[in-house]
């Protein structure tokens, strides 16, 4: 779908949208319409009864003396609280109402009634990125029916006075929604098509954005002592990978941000197998992994000032004769000893030695990893919040912060030592389980212990936000792409420059 920007003005064909807010306020392009019309849009939303909530739509009919063929009038509410969030919902609200039913271009006159929180430029730039957002759809396998068409809305204009600079912004949300996709791509593939090796060659497809990308085989990673990764790998006949991905966009600086994933393809508990119900979600357990390379896509892509690095440890959980069991021994790059109890908590294994490696090979800055981690925190938080955990306040705050504005909001948890003693072993270091009792802050308390001293770290337990099972107005069914805008714009607040 092309996404256009130009000056205000009536559109000569297809859906034209305008908006409203409270009170039956209107902007200067609604009240031509309104007056074009007859009154319509006044008549239409006095005989619904509505009050110019946010997002609220008026479906007015046009007859055949005006140009277009539909008009929308599209409440933004308070004008004073419409802030960024709110323009991208409205415009993934815009597209779900025109994408389907024969319409192939849309008008959107991005001029709000009264004072906006936004400026011209921006309003249009967001709304145009929540419109870009709700366009994603995955139908590589659909072969037949109507979701194997693509939609027939092909064009959108954004009709604003400052064009300009409008399209200038939106050069930025572009990229960082194709960071997005990307995710949600990685997310939607089948896991007999998506695997360590399959994944890493995806990475690579980030070279020609300026990324240096370097892949980690089996016995690389054997020869680096990373037991902790590749007692995972062991159980299935795809070996395991280890991908760095570099964008230098800032020469110096005291260290990269570490961005670390955990990529569990696919996760079938290993030999404590999972039950059959359900278990094709596991091909999203990549999601931290998924969303660290869709960042890397969208950073690099913007060219953003920073300095950042992506870790992704990839491999398959699956159970066979040579499959970890519950009761093994293994050494991690760290050098410290972990007792498998369990070995469906096998990503914060996975995250253990690609933890350490990142640590020890780039000397970052600071350090977030990101993993479909636990169900413990689904049941804590739902699907509303991403869990975090976090060894530095400024990093905490700033995480949270970045959440807020981008919609991929978190919740601090705590972290202490009542909770480390519940993963103390027997025969080893420590077990890799402590129980049911707080059980994502006792996986948080074991990756501290693969976080080295002084290094601001922060753990993002995204399990119940990775994937929904309800369409937002910017995020369909199915993969989210959760923390590329997050870690996008944490970089840009607190990392470029």
């Amino acid at each position: 779908m092309r996404i256009a920007f130009a000056d205000l003005g009536v559109p000569k064909s297809g859906a034209y949208v305008v908006l409203t807010g409270e009170g039956g306020a209107m902007s200067a392009p609604a009240k031509e319409a309104d007056k074009a019309l007859g009154g319509a849009i006044t008549r239409a939303a006095t005989s619904l009864g509505l009050k110019g909530k946010v997002r609220e739509i008026v479906d007015v009919p046009t007859p055949s003396k005006v140009s277009y063929e539909r008009l929308l009038a599209v409440s933004i509410g308070d004008p004073a609280k419409f802030d960024a969030r709110a323009a991208q919902d409205m415009g993934g609200a815009i597209y779900s109402k025109l994408s389907s039913g024969g319409l192939k271009q849309v008008s959107v006159a991005c001029a709000a009634p009264g004072k906006p929180a936004l400026g011209d430029d921006a309003l249009a730039a967001e709304i145009a990125f929540g419109i870009q957002l709700a366009a994603y759809r995955f139908s590589k396998y659909r072969t037949k029916g109507p979701d194997a068409e693509p939609p027939t809305l092909a064009g959108v204009r954004i009709l604003t006075p400052a064009h300009a600079n409008a399209r200038r912004q939106f050069g930025k949300l572009d990229r960082i929604a194709d960071g997005v996709f990307m995710a949600r791509d990685l997310l939607e593939e089948p896991p007999n098509v998506l695997y360590p090796e399959s994944f890493a060659k995806r990475c690579e497809e980030l070279i020609k954005l300026g990324v240096e990308v370097d892949v980690l085989d089996t016995e690389q990673m054997r020869k680096l002592g990373m037991g902790s990764l590749l007692g995972v790998a062991m159980g299935s006949a795809r070996p395991g990978k280890l991908v760095t991905m570099r964008w230098r966009g800032k020469k110096r600086g005291p260290g990269p941000l570490a961005l670390v994933g955990k990529g569990v393809t696919f996760d079938t508990g290993g030999i404590s197998i999972k039950p059959a119900g359900g278990m094709e979600d596991m091909k999203y357990d990549m999601g931290g992994a998924a969303a660290v390379v869709g960042a890397m896509k969208a950073i690099a892509g913007r060219k953003a000032k920073a300095d950042v690095v992506g870790v992704v440890g990839l491999v398959e959980n699956m159970p066979s004769d040579r499959a970890q069991r519950p009761g093994d021994v293994v050494t991690s790059m760290s050098g410290q000893t972990i007792e498998v109890i369990n070995t469906d908590a096998e990503g914060r294994l996975v995250l253990a030695d690609a933890l350490w490696y990142t640590q020890k090979t780039f000397k970052p800055s600071a350090v977030i990893d990101l993993a479909t981690l636990t169900g413990a925190i689904v049941v804590a938080l739902g699907g509303v919040h991403g869990g975090m955990y976090a060894n530095d306040d400024a990093l905490a705050n700033d995480l949270q912060a970045a959440g807020e504005a981008t919609g991929e909001t978190l919740w601090r948890m705590p972290l202490g030592d009542d909770y480390d003693k519940q993963i103390a072993s027997n025969i080893a270091d420590m077990k890799n389980v402590g129980g049911r009792e707080g059980g994502s802050i006792t996986a948080a308390q074991f990756l501290k212990r693969f976080v080295m001293d002084k290094t601001p770290w922060a753990h993002l337990d995204i399990a119940g936000v990775a994937w929904t099972t309800k369409a937002k107005p910017t995020v369909p069914k199915g993969g989210v792409g959760f923390g590329v805008r997050l870690l996008d714009r944490l970089v840009a607040d607190r990392f470029e420059g």
